[in-house]
């Protein structure tokens, strides 16, 4: 099994910044993408950055210049840097891994999100 935890989420004003944090945990024999995505109420799951073991990232064009993606694969742990953040920006945010398990099975894992409120 892999777990993923975030953490980071609150409230903030707009213009503000937060820093998620995505942890993940159990048979792990290597991860190798990772991405952040979000749901606001009433919308589809979307992307909102990934980056890949090795160092490759992409953003949603809603994000480019605002947020930053950054992994430690070697601590399995990934992090979303958000600035200049905007009400629109609102939803819960989640964690994904692609990760090959010490028993060589590819799983797609979530975490259980992370609510991000950006007050107006």
């Amino acid at each position: 099994q892999v777990q993923l935890v975030e953490s980071g989420g609150g409230l903030v004003q707009a213009g503000g910044s937060l820093r998620l944090s995505c942890a993940a945990s159990g048979s792990i024999r290597s991860i190798n993408n990772m991405g952040w995505y979000r749901q606001a109420p009433g919308k589809q799951r979307e992307l909102v950055a990934s980056i890949t073991s090795g160092g490759n990232s992409h953003y949603a064009d809603s994000v480019k210049g605002r947020f930053t993606i950054s992994g430690d694969y070697a601590k399995n742990t990934m992090y979303l840097q958000m600035n200049s953040l905007k009400p629109e920006y609102t939803a819960v945010y989640y964690c994904r891994a692609t990760t090959m398990t010490l028993t060589d099975r590819y799983l797609l894992v979530w975490g259980q999100g992370t609510l991000v409120t950006v007050s107006s």
